[in-house]
């Protein structure tokens, strides 16, 4: 069907190459604690990289490059508020996360360190949680294996159908087999391969157009015929519209497949070390796919004859400077960069998803009792069912994968960001604030993007603004309210502070 063709070589090794390490990481997983966090014995480097790979999904190959190759510069908003966020996630939230769930009962998940961080004695907190993840992440589930089969169906020339399954099998293979392990250790090769290709590829293109000199002539003239002014950071935009770009950074707090990542870091000291290794990564990632969008303005400006699919579909700026400018063998392992960012994200929604079923519906409600071996193989057989719901949801061709992506971002930063910050920060939050906070958030999400109309500008802002709003200011107006925790909880906070203080 395919013929010899280097990319489709390359992708093959490549792949394999990714389930030869889920079939190892097997070896080392034998309880829950493996399987959802790898025995938290990740280390720096491993983290780093987990973190950044599983953080960045095909947008950043391929939504970004055509945002900016499509607007110019001021798309670089969005980069600038995630680069803030990510910042402030590591430098706030992952030391203080990595000892908090270890003193709450040596928590999991995100919804198992929220029911005991608030000792209630039923488990609302827990479900609520949990049923917030599993809706927003099969969302996002989704728009990674559509992501994959729009990949699949462009390089190969295959119906979308068909694409669907070649784009999710591979990465609900390791998943399914090395659980965490698998997903980070495939993780640090994905981010390797992605830094690769977006720091390689715009110095090609900057070199196949010529000087600077050449390159500014070729770029002022490209601006005159489209009649924008590409280099700027303000132009054709609002502060409203500036402001919902660089809000995408409040999300960072509460995504569950990134706190995953701190809650399983060797100690508090390697989260230091991972976040030096991990800014550096995604600052360099981020201008590179800039960089990427950028140039190639001038550069099929100056050759509108190779320049029809572009234009014509502007995300796939990154794949057609990859088949032009590069060997077959070399497109082929740049383009497995976008294959790679697309299987990073997906295997840690699944697994995320997976644990979630596992520890906070199966062990907590079903079956407390439920042995190691158990728990694993459920969570196994969740990883299969979350992603044939998500195969099921991506099976419309016209699926809007960023749109997807943006939605549930909002929805975990606007219902979790909140909750995770004040439970560091604030003894006082009570678990009453906890659940109004997390209600009122995704709440408010969903019918800012579904039930309120646009007519009006103000109601145009991105989502997760009103909503992480809205959530903290519920958390400590309820948290007030309510009755002062108990001493105990009181006393794990304190306990908890103090070992984050002596660890750092």
């Amino acid at each position: 069907m395919f013929g010899f063709d280097p990319t489709l070589i390359t992708f093959t090794i490549y792949i394999f190459g990714m389930l030869l390490i889920g079939i190892l990481a097997y070896r080392y997983t034998n309880n829950l604690s493996d399987y959802i966090l790898g025995g938290r014995r990740l280390g720096s480097f491993v983290t780093a990289m987990s973190v950044g790979a599983s953080d960045m999904s095909g947008w950043l190959l391929m939504g970004l490059p055509g945002a900016v190759y499509l607007s110019g510069l001021v798309e670089g908003w969005i980069a600038i508020g995630l680069i803030l966020g990510a910042y402030f996630n590591w430098l706030l939230v992952s030391g203080r996360l990595r000892i908090y769930t270890e003193f709450n009962n040596n928590a999991l998940t995100l919804p198992e360190y929220f029911h005991n961080r608030f000792g209630t004695s039923h488990k609302f907190l827990k479900l609520v949680s949990a049923t917030i993840i599993l809706v927003f992440f099969t969302i996002y589930c989704a728009s990674g294996v559509v992501a994959g089969a729009k990949l699949f169906q462009n390089l190969f020339s295959v119906e979308y159908s068909t694409a669907l399954w070649f784009g999710a099998a591979a990465t609900i293979a390791y998943t399914f087999i090395g659980g965490f392990l698998a997903v980070s250790w495939t993780d640090t090769i994905q981010a390797t391969l992605m830094i690769f290709a977006l720091i390689l590829t715009p110095v090609f293109v900057l070199f196949s157009i010529g000087d600077i000199s050449q390159f500014s002539d070729v770029l002022h003239q490209a601006e005159i015929t489209a009649n924008k002014d590409f280099t700027s950071l303000f132009t054709a935009t609002t502060p409203l519209g500036l402001l919902s770009l660089a809000a995408w950074g409040l999300g960072y707090f509460g995504q569950p497949h990134i706190l995953a990542r701190f809650m399983a870091a060797y100690s508090v000291k390697s989260l230091i070390k991972a976040r030096r290794i991990s800014m550096t990564w995604m600052i360099l990632c981020l201008g590179g796919a800039i960089g990427i969008g950028f140039f190639a303005i001038p550069y099929f400006f100056a050759n509108p004859d190779i320049a029809g699919t572009v234009n014509h579909e502007p995300e796939q700026v990154f794949i057609e400077l990859s088949k032009l400018l590069f060997n077959p063998w070399v497109a082929g392992i740049l383009l497995s960069a976008i294959l790679a960012a697309v299987m990073s994200t997906l295997s840690a929604q699944l697994l995320i998803s997976s644990s979630s079923i596992t520890e906070d519906f199966y062990k907590g409600f079903i079956r407390p009792n439920a042995s190691e071996k158990e728990l694993v193989w459920i969570g196994r057989a969740m990883v299969l069912v979350i992603a044939a719901i998500a195969i099921w949801i991506a099976q419309d061709e016209n699926s809007k994968v960023l749109k997807l992506v943006e939605f549930a971002w909002a929805g975990f930063g606007s219902a979790f960001s909140p909750v995770v910050l004040f439970s560091l920060f604030w003894k006082r939050m009570t678990s009453s604030g906890a659940m109004a906070g997390m209600l009122v958030g995704a709440i408010t999400v969903f019918c800012w993007k579904v039930l309120i109309p646009a007519e009006s500008d103000w109601f145009k802002v991105y989502e997760m603004i009103p909503g992480f709003a809205f959530a903290a200011l519920t958390i400590v107006i309820v948290s007030l309210l309510s009755d002062k925790p108990e001493q105990a909880i009181l006393d794990t906070f304190n306990q908890a502070e103090k070992a984050y203080k002596d660890a750092k």
